[in-house]
């Protein structure tokens, strides 16, 4: 019974440590949301200093998280570090970068595919803010992205066992795509009739002027 009771000491002491590091995993993780969320509402309000610095902190608490998150506790990585990975892609496109890589963000690959997907529906919400601003030229560049990631990302689908929500935010991206793809086509359209109309009444003010 002594080796029973070693065993049981042991698993005690092994739990216990597993559960600490997971309790200050949860408890860190969320100030990596915090930061990576607040980087994303820095870029829609065209605040790109401060952006930058909140990517910047996000960084920093998740290479510190990741030091000590290995193991059975490194699955609760994956939501603070698909947060870091979308806030990442959003910068860089605003500023009109390349979609960083997965070695760039020292991102796993669970967490890469997941950000990538968040990140087509604050596409969306670029490409509307530039059709208000009347960027229409910057919303299609926009919306190529947005249809580029989808379609890189949607056969990914089949490891929806392995990482859990593939299938589920694909989904979701395939309705946003064609959600986006109807307000622009429609943005376009509208351009074109009032172009139209600007050339007709020029003509009409250039015979009247005769």
């Amino acid at each position: 019974m002594d080796g029973l009771r070693r065993s049981f000491k042991g698993m005690e002491e092994h739990f216990s440590d597993q559960l600490a590091r997971r309790d200050r995993l949860l408890k860190e993780s969320r100030d990596v949301i915090t930061a990576s969320s607040r980087a994303i509402i820095s870029v829609h309000g065209g605040k790109m200093r401060e952006a930058e610095e909140s990517l910047a902190r996000a960084r920093t608490l998740l290479t510190s998280l990741k030091k000590s998150s290995d193991g059975a506790v490194a699955r609760y990585l994956v939501p603070p570090e698909t947060e870091f990975v979308e806030a990442s892609v959003v910068y860089a496109l605003a500023r009109g970068r390349a979609i960083p890589s997965s070695s760039e963000l020292k991102a796993a690959p669970e967490s890469y595919l997941l950000g990538l997907l968040d990140a087509v529906g604050e596409l969306k919400r670029l490409i509307l803010d530039s059709i208000m601003r009347g960027k229409l030229a910057r919303a299609k560049g926009y919306f190529a992205v947005m249809e580029e990631l989808y379609s890189t990302c949607a056969p990914m689908a089949v490891y929806d066992h392995v990482v859990n929500g593939t299938r589920r935010k694909i989904d979701v991206a395939r309705m946003l795509v064609e959600d986006t793809r109807g307000l622009l086509t429609e943005e376009v359209r509208r351009e074109s009739v009032a172009t139209s109309l600007a050339r007709l009444q020029k003509k009409l003010d250039e015979s009247g002027a005769r």
